[in-house]
């Protein structure tokens, strides 16, 4: 897989220059015609901030005083009565992480097996595995001893918080069969590290990444079949992370189980693999905002999008394009971190994407892309902030090339159009022959 990604990133960013043109009775139609990448490299420069966020920079540079030394001493008090140190630390409690041990794994094989399905008819997420990995913890005893076993049902109590008040997080990667018919994971440490981060902001336990991962690994051994034989299909891991406390107080909860369960899969999208996707970005509805939990993959910023994302469809576009700020900064898309490839305001050749500034998932698959782009060396690779009035005069002005989005699931897609303020953005390709 990793042979082959540069090919298929290459195919993702080949494309050719759209403006703006009325969309027909609201719909989102129409593709990019596709160009080759064949510009001379570029120089990567650091994120360029708009005004605002400049503006918002430094009046944050300034510290806020507080009240009073006994507002101080309150609210010391609250961290530590809400937070111990086992949270807010950076490595989490070494006593609780110790008792995560992969050497403890208990493995109880199925004793029916499911017959495996046809990798050409998969519809994402809706087959899964054999066997999935369970481990529980509690604030009295830490981790017990991990257990891969048949997939069944999980036992909760009602009154469990991730019910009430989504004390909860999620990972999703993938294992690929390649040509020499071996099993691998892309890039499975950056996925283990973000899901460390979200139990962090979440107040869910500490936990060894390493041990976990091996975990996953035995996992994914014992359902190896279930990977497809095929170059378009995968089998996507789904670690989720939950808080168990039978308690109605809202407060980091005293047990949490971690679960991994396994899925052999298809395109994302229905429309197939590398097929151009539609956009809706509409400014009245917001994914997230600094200080919140947008740079975490937890199930709260997926559920709250599910609105907007219906009002998308109902505007004939598959997916949105999640926009901040009076000035509309580009931030992502629903599934998909995104990157616009275009000559940018100083006649330079750019792979731009937004930057990792509090609301973005820091996206494994977005890391990847960035880190092959530099290692090319064809253009100027750049994180910086992109507005919609950015892109518009780009599109006005033939500077746009190609835009595309990045996820596990989705692997890199295209964007065909984007819908924006009942106009959208394409061009008709010279590589077609008009016939009727």
């Amino acid at each position: 897989m990793l042979e082959g990604l540069p090919f298929t990133l290459r195919l993702a960013l080949a494309g050719g220059p759209w403006r703006w043109r009325p969309a027909p009775s609201g719909r989102c139609a129409g593709v990019w015609p596709r160009r080759g990448l064949s510009r001379p490299a570029g120089r990567c420069v650091p994120p360029r901030l708009s005004a605002a966020a400049r503006s918002e920079s430094l009046s944050m540079a300034s510290p806020r005083p507080v009240a009073s030394a006994a507002a101080a001493v309150f609210a010391r008090q609250d961290c530590n009565n809400g937070c111990s140190a086992e949270y807010t630390e950076e490595g989490g409690s070494k006593e609780v992480v110790d008792t995560f041990k992969a050497k403890d794994l208990i493995i109880t094989p199925a004793t029916v097996l499911k017959e495996k399905p046809d990798p050409d008819t998969l519809v994402f997420g809706t087959v899964f595995t054999d066997h999935m990995l369970t481990v529980e913890w509690s604030s009295e005893s830490g981790w017990e001893k991990p257990h891969i076993k048949p997939l069944q049902n999980l036992s909760l109590h009602p009154g469990s918080s991730a019910f009430h008040y989504a004390v909860e997080l999620f990972e999703g990667l993938k294992a690929f069969r390649g040509v020499d018919n071996k099993i691998r994971l892309f890039r499975p440490k950056l996925n283990m590290d973000r899901m460390y981060r979200s139990a962090m902001r979440a107040t869910l336990p500490a936990f060894d990444k390493e041990e976990l991962l091996e975990c996953i690994q035995q996992l994914v051994k014992l359902d190896q079949e279930w990977v497809p034989y095929s170059t378009s299909a995968s089998l996507y891991i789904r670690p989720t992370f939950i808080g168990t406390e039978p308690s109605l107080g809202v407060k980091k909860p005293t047990k949490a189980l971690i679960f991994v369960i396994l899925s052999p899969v298809g395109p994302y999208f229905s429309s197939g693999s590398f097929n151009p996707v539609s956009l809706w970005a509409n400014p009245k509805y917001v994914r997230a905002w600094k200080g919140g939990t947008g740079d975490c993959k937890m199930g709260g910023n997926y559920g709250s999008s599910l609105f907007a994302q219906c009002e998308a469809i109902e505007n004939a576009c598959q997916q949105v394009l999640w926009l901040y700020g009076e000035d509309n900064q580009i931030t992502e898309v629903g599934t998909m971190n995104l990157f616009l490839y275009w000559i940018n305001e100083n006649g330079e050749e750019e792979l731009a994407t937004p930057p990792l500034d509090g609301i973005i998932l820091p996206g494994v698959t977005r890391q990847s892309i960035l880190d092959l782009a530099h290692n090319w060396g064809e253009f100027k690779v750049s994180e910086r902030y992109l507005t919609m009035d950015d892109l518009t005069t780009a599109l006005e002005e033939s500077r746009v090339r190609e835009m595309f989005g990045s996820g596990t699931a989705c692997v890199v897609c295209p964007v065909s159009k984007i819908l924006y303020k009942g106009e959208y953005g394409r061009e008709e390709s010279d590589w077609t022959i008009l016939v009727s």
